[in-house]
């Protein structure tokens, strides 16, 4: 019999029959003494990395109120499409961007083991599930399908005429890419995964991904699919910008994931139900029951220095009234281009690594989501459309909602699925009007998605997408003013150009009780993530342990993984980098 979801109003009522269990490796639930108050944290920003801080310091004994100005989940959370609810039904399924847990990831999948969900032994953990294929989008050519192997997988079963595609596809991919330029680039990741710490962090941090791979000589298969379409589809960043640092750690985090080697999981996780429903309702109710407050609405406008110390934030309510609220500790995670706003000169004095922050860029990445009256007969996981101008990537959810019957659940019945698309690239032109996304239109910009996603599905003789099967869209309501010559965003995300990583701050700042938390926090994974805020906020918690003295656990903050195998050749190539010589596997 079909399971209809949790809406989180059900959630929340009848959640109390399992947050009072401790989750998988939590520390025991703190008691509270009357006669020792517990020290106070105010917590800005309830997103990834805000939530994190709190769960951490709640379990260890602490009083946490969180101040978010709009929804808890901050980016990764979903949301309504208003006035879309009919006959009983909840409304349509929103998002900033789809969800992508990969299993170099081992903090957050961490957290969400510790906040119990009904029926699951692991908690929100078990709610992830593993797409078995992915597929870069060529246009004009046939697609690159490929599955994702992983112990327990099975193979997705294919038609002869998507075994011929596939076929096809590779056939192109090989001949389009000459085998000089294959074996180049191979030896170009042997020179980065043998490259010593020291040579990352001043060579390969400054210097642009574009030309480490030389790939203004090669060809355009090679440039498109392993210099543009790695960059700006996964790091979010221009090939010719971004740092080598940041896009070999990556790449070579996700190699050995694939080869099953320091993994959490499989290369591609996804949530099994809508992000709220899945996993930030749930967090939100257990962090409840640990005795965390929440105000909603609330804005923090200032961080007030004085004495030495933080004396306060000036918060604005939602009525629009100030004032000032003051805790013991203050934890600061807001992303980074709204944190940096409320950070007066006094404090930046205090502490000069926030004021580098200002170095930091971030950029647009946002979602939009089509509604389709037909399933799409496309691949069961993520599309990489890499020629398209927008960079876009792509997946259908429905099929990995299995205790969802879209119609039944969503909407007004018509819709069966969710096409969810990631725009990564704002400042080029279009296919239709000849002008970037932020030139356009609302109404623009989803007529020119749509085009870019058809002109790389439906290309060779296939149609994947009818317009016909178009129900409505969704746009990111964070994104304003298109088609304006001042279009904002309001949840931007950083990226990584060359040489930013030496601005980042750590979580401990030099004012003693004020910490940063957050995807721009100067953590082991160089990219701006949920895990990267995760860790931030367990790296906050531990300094704010230090500096009070406390005997609480500290916070396991758990790098990527290191091959021991290569450990002996980064020895010797540490050696060569301070005799000022290249690395030993380094041809130019």
């Amino acid at each position: 019999m079909h399971r209809r979801g949790t809406t989180r109003r059900t959630f929340m009522a009848g959640a109390t029959a399992v947050t009072g269990a401790v989750g998988v490796g939590a520390l025991p639930a703190p008691s509270a003494s009357a006669a020792t108050p517990r020290p106070a944290v105010a917590v800005f920003g309830g997103g990834v990395a805000g939530l994190t801080a709190a769960h951490e310091l709640a379990e260890r004994g602490f009083g946490v109120t969180v101040y978010e100005r709009r929804a808890l989940g901050g980016k990764a959370r979903s949301m309504d499409v208003p006035g879309s609810a009919r006959g009983g039904r909840r409304p349509l399924p929103a998002e900033h961007g789809f969800r992508f847990i990969p299993g170099i990831y081992h903090n957050l999948p961490d957290t969400m083991r510790r906040i119990p969900f009904p029926g699951n032994a692991r908690g929100v953990f078990d709610n992830l599930v593993a797409p078995r294929e992915m597929m870069f989008a060529r246009t004009g050519r046939e697609d690159l399908r490929m599955p994702i192997p992983w112990p327990g997988h099975q193979p997705e079963r294919l038609t002869l005429d998507e075994i011929r595609r596939a076929l096809t596809a590779l056939v192109e991919t090989a001949t389009g890419l000459p085998l000089h330029e294959a074996a180049y680039f191979v030896n170009r990741a042997l020179v980065f995964l043998t490259s010593c710490d020291e040579r990352r962090d001043e060579v390969w941090e400054r210097t642009p991904w574009w030309e480490f791979t030389r790939a203004a000589r090669m060809s355009e298969t090679y440039q498109r699919i392993l210099a543009i379409g790695v960059t700006r589809n996964i790091v979010a960043t221009k090939a010719e910008e971004a740092s080598t640092r940041t896009v070999g750690t990556l790449g070579e985090a996700f190699v050995f994931n694939a080869l099953g080697r320091g993994a959490d999981g499989p290369p591609d996780r996804i949530l099994n139900a809508p992000t709220n429903e899945a996993w930030i309702d749930p967090w939100e109710a257990h962090l409840r029951s640990l005795g965390v407050e929440f105000r909603i609405g609330w804005t923090l406008r200032e961080v007030l220095y004085g004495g030495g110390r933080v004396a306060g934030a000036l918060v604005e309510e939602p009525g629009g009234a100030r004032t000032t609220v003051t805790a013991d500790h203050y934890v600061c995670a807001l992303p980074v281009e709204h944190a940096r706003r409320t950070w007066g000169a006094a404090l930046r004095a205090a502490d000069p690594a926030l004021a580098r922050c200002d170095r930091l860029r971030t950029d647009w990445m946002t979602g939009i989501q089509f509604y389709l009256t037909e399933r799409p007969p496309m691949v069961r996981g993520h599309v990489n459309c890499i020629d398209s101008p927008w960079s876009l990537t792509a997946i259908a959810q429905a099929g990995h909602w299995p205790h969802h019957d879209f119609a039944a659940d969503f909407g007004d019945g018509a819709a069966v699925d969710c096409l969810s698309v990631d725009i990564s690239e704002w400042d080029k032109p279009g296919v239709l009007y000849g002008r970037t996304a932020k030139q356009c239109t609302r109404e623009q910009v989803a007529r020119e998605v749509w085009a870019q996603l058809k002109a790389a599905l439906n290309d060779t003789g296939r149609t994947v997408l009818k317009d016909g099967a178009l129900h409505s869209w969704f746009l990111d309501p964070g994104v304003d003013g298109l088609g304006t010559p001042h279009p904002t965003n309001e949840d931007e995300l950083l990226i990584h150009p060359v040489g930013t990583f030496h601005h980042r701050p750590p979580a401990g700042t030099a004012v003693p009780n004020f910490f940063l938390a957050g995807d721009y926090v100067a953590v082991d994974i160089d990219l701006a993530t949920m895990e990267g805020a995760n860790a931030a906020a367990r790296q906050a918690v531990n300094a704010l342990l230090d500096r009070t003295g406390s005997d609480a656990a500290r916070c396991t903050v758990k790098p990527l993984f290191r091959a021991p195998e290569i450990e002996a050749l980064k020895r010797h190539d540490r050696t060569r980098y301070h005799l000022g010589l290249r690395n030993a596997l380094d041809l130019g």
